[in-house]
């Protein structure tokens, strides 16, 4: 559940990174050597089965079909997170054709076993999600899928144990579920303490903090790791930063642009396994990644970030 990306998110962030290239080159120039691209990036385990993945995904909600140059620019965008480090690659079949997309994709590339790649479930039968489940495979083009997730807590309590077959005879790796909205988080909890669930996903920003206190504790608690879709907040906090430069404090953590610190506070949270910022384009990828090097921020600048992101966001 990647955050979406409008035309005046998109044309915010691009502003906002034009203003901060001068900001970004000085920050670069004094940042240790092995801070940002000469570093490879931060991996987390996923704590069911030991895999270890980079800290920054991608999420896919807008990798729909279109014209030539369009799909063109998709994968090149998914090449370049391959070829940066990146793995987690996380789709549904309510993305309009987006399993499709990335299906052709990583057939043209060969990037399929690079990758982990993640999809949904949003049926409430068996026999309806059999059938939307082998409808993710044949569009993904792969015998294996690495997690698969009931979407919206869709199917939870009838779905579960067609994941947990597949499971068992191979086909899937990893189950859980995903949530995009606070009016879920009870029914989130609750799940959380009946099921042993692989993966939770969930909505988790600066300036979105209420999955930190139940949600977040109670999946390091059952050893559940953690997919973070909408880190930048729908766009919201890109617009509440502008064209305001990075404070020195940034630089503290080896961050060139806000979207990295956007994603370094959320990824700095010890129960968060990888955030899954919606990215179309290669310079996006590029800049999400970067917050996947270097420093994280400690218990003591993660309340600094806070503050000022509800200074500014209130103001």
């Amino acid at each position: 559940m990647p955050d979406p990306m409008p035309t005046q998110w998109s044309a915010a962030r691009r502003e906002i990174l034009r203003a901060g290239l001068a900001a970004a080159v000085a920050a670069l120039l004094q940042r240790p050597a092995q801070a940002q691209t000469q570093a490879p990036l931060l991996t987390r385990p996923v704590p069911a089965t030991g895999v270890r993945l980079p800290i920054v995904g991608i999420g896919t909600n807008r990798f729909r079909s279109g014209d030539p140059a369009h799909v063109a620019r998709l994968r090149d965008t998914l090449a370049s997170f391959a070829r940066l480090g990146g793995k987690v690659i996380d789709t549904a079949p309510a993305y309009g054709d987006s399993e499709r997309v990335i299906g052709a994709i990583l057939g043209q590339t060969g990037l399929r076993e690079q990758l982990f790649l993640a999809t949904k479930l949003d049926r409430d039968s068996i026999a309806d999600g059999r059938q939307r489940l082998a409808a993710s495979f044949a569009a993904l083009a792969t015998p294996r899928l690495d997690l698969v997730q009931l979407h919206s807590l869709r199917g939870a309590d009838t779905l579960l144990p067609l994941l947990r077959e597949q499971q068992a005879a191979g086909n899937i790796r990893h189950i859980g579920v995903t949530t995009s909205s606070s009016g879920q988080y009870a029914e989130l909890e609750a799940i959380m303490r009946r099921e042993r669930l692989d993966f939770i996903q969930l909505d988790y920003a600066v300036g979105n903090r209420g999955a930190a206190d139940r949600l977040l504790p109670l999946a390091a608690e059952r050893g559940m790791a953690v997919l973070v879709n909408l880190p930048f907040g729908r766009g919201t906090q890109f617009r509440a930063v502008g064209g305001r430069p990075l404070p020195d404090w940034a630089a503290e953590i080896d961050c060139s642009s806000w979207a990295q610190v956007f994603l370094k506070y959320v990824l700095s949270h010890p129960a968060v396994t990888c955030a899954i910022p919606g990215s179309t384009q290669v310079a996006h990828v590029e800049d999400n990644l970067g917050a996947a090097r270097g420093r994280l921020p400690d218990a003591a600048l993660r309340q600094t970030i806070a503050a000022y992101f509800d200074a500014i966001a209130d103001s």
